[in-house]
């Protein structure tokens, strides 16, 4: 941990980097290495997406999926990751991708990617938020005499999630509304207790366990149609149904540009962000694959298991454990699912606040807002979470929702790295402290090639549905864009634009108490 005055002066450091880039030290910067790979890991948190789309995979080709699907989509997403970081280093600002593709790419490039970023990030919210309602509504519901959820749910039903989405949001968007401090507190308690949970639920799927089949996770079985209760089509392709598995591991590990959106609120901005990427891709990836390849070692009978389809692992838990000890596991994922959804509005709000910031959204005078207690963008916390919430009303089908959030996420990722490989060395020469250096370019190439086969895995059927809800946003933006935004829309301060800005970034940081730091 560093001294009082090192910190002060990193911090000096930071704050000459961010006017630099032409941007005042509105939030409050008191992050620590830790709390920033901390919030990406809280946000693509393992016992969320690992569990709540556990059936994606398992219900395609069985272990496999898990054994083989889940490091092939783990290593793409750490190049990914590589990539971000090294662009992250260079440009270490709140809403990082939108601001990273104004400059390497113009500002069309990053008007655009900041709608993907912000739209995936609401609505991967809607996702994180009813997996803990339909997660938990099992083990609730069997202890109230409920009935079972139905595969095709009622008014009635969609009705409850939607409160109970509501409440679930309106709860972390009011934690993250009191301040930077208690947020941190949260994630950073959220980073070790995912760790723990992960070790403790792998422990005992293997101690519970009947017997241990390693071969399980080479073993390739079609569950499609009935066998696997239903979750994808009747198909003879196995290779069709090993691909539609990717959405476990695609959907679970994403989110991780939630260090880059902390970035003004770090410490040592240049070097802990990339490294919070990066390590956060790492750490998931690994303790995500033995986690669940235990869980899939451990299944007393796979036929059985898959036959229950969504409610797989629910089956799981029951076969495996007694009540009790499920009924523990059950609260204790719960808890990192919530605080993984408490990161993301930290996430989506920093998103929504820096794109205000420079007048890209509607009322962006209100949004990029900063309370001059909690230093904190209180309008755009409260903005994303009622978007959120919004999105779970039009799309309660959980599948939609998880399937379109990860499309989203990742066209906003691969835009500025495709941009990132045309400029590298070109119009973009300085780099960060944190740099991959000749790498940057051939990582630059998988990551946009695989990147659009899972953009295509996720829009080709039985997922048709998110091709409308993609050509849709996207036509919209494209209307909007050459209709509009591009004569009102400035984008992020460059050139002449900085030094003309050194009083109204005065003027800001006084506005907020920030009067450590002269410009």
């Amino acid at each position: 941990m560093a001294e009082p005055a090192d910190e002060s002066r990193q911090i000096a450091d930071d704050v000459k980097t961010l006017h630099g880039l032409g941007y005042a030290q509105e939030l409050l910067r008191r992050m620590s290495a830790f709390s920033n790979f901390a919030i990406s890991l809280s946000i693509i948190c393992i016992l969320a997406g690992g569990i709540t789309t556990f059936h994606l995979a398992l219900c395609g080709v069985g272990g496999a999926a898990v054994g083989l699907g889940w490091p092939l989509v783990s290593l793409y997403a750490l190049a990914v990751a590589a990539t971000m970081g090294q662009v992250a280093s260079a440009f270490p600002t709140a809403g990082g991708l939108y601001h990273w593709a104004s400059i390497l790419g113009g500002k069309g490039w990053g008007w655009a990617t900041a709608w993907f970023n912000l739209i995936g990030l609401i609505t991967v919210m809607t996702g994180i938020n009813a997996g803990l309602y339909l997660f938990l509504r099992v083990p609730i519901g069997d202890l109230l005499g409920f009935d079972p959820p139905s595969n095709e749910p009622s008014t009635q039903d969609m009705v409850v999630q939607a409160v109970a989405v509501a409440l679930i949001t309106a709860s972390q968007a009011l934690v993250n509304h009191r301040g930077i401090r208690v947020t941190t507190l949260l994630t950073d308690f959220s980073g070790y207790w995912i760790l723990l949970m992960a070790v403790a639920l792998t422990a005992l799927a293997l101690a519970f366990g009947p017997r241990i089949d390693p071969l399980r996770l080479l073993t390739f079985s079609n569950y499609s149609g009935a066998g696997g209760g239903g979750v994808w089509p009747q198909t003879n392709s196995l290779l069709w149904l090993f691909a539609l598995g990717f959405l476990l591991p695609a959907y679970t590990i994403s989110g991780f540009d939630a260090s880059a959106h902390t970035a003004e609120e770090t410490v040592g901005a240049a070097l802990h962000v990339p490294q919070g990427i990066v390590r956060s891709v790492l750490v998931s990836g690994v303790f995500g694959w033995v986690m669940l390849s235990a869980l899939v070692l451990a299944i007393p009978d796979m036929d059985k298991a898959a036959a229950r389809g969504e409610s797989a692992f629910h089956w799981i838990m029951a076969a495996l454990f007694p009540p009790a000890l499920a009924v523990l596991l059950y609260i204790g994922i719960g808890i990192a699912q919530y605080l993984c959804g408490l990161a993301t509005v930290t996430s989506a709000s920093r998103m929504a606040f820096a794109f205000a910031r420079d007048g890209g959204l509607p009322f962006s005078a209100t949004l990029r807002q900063v309370s001059d207690v909690y230093r904190t963008p209180p309008y755009a916390i409260w903005t994303v979470s009622i978007a959120s919430v919004l999105f779970a009303v039009y799309t309660p089908v959980y599948s939609t929702i998880i399937t379109a959030c990860t499309i989203f996420l990742y066209i906003s990722y691969l835009i500025p790295t495709a941009l990132g490989f045309c400029a590298y060395g070109r119009s973009w020469t300085r780099m960060g402290p944190w740099d991959i250096g000749w790498l940057y370019r051939p990582l630059a190439v998988v990551c946009v090639a695989g990147g659009g086969l899972l953009i295509a895995i996720g829009m080709a059927p039985p997922n048709e549905k998110a091709v409308w809800l993609v050509a849709g946003l996207a036509l919209v933006l494209t209307a909007i864009w050459f209709g509009w935004e591009r004569r009102r829309f400035r984008g992020p301060p460059q050139g002449v634009m900085v030094p003309a800005r050194q009083a109204a970034i005065a003027a800001a940081e006084a506005a907020v108490g920030e009067t450590r730091w002269e410009p």
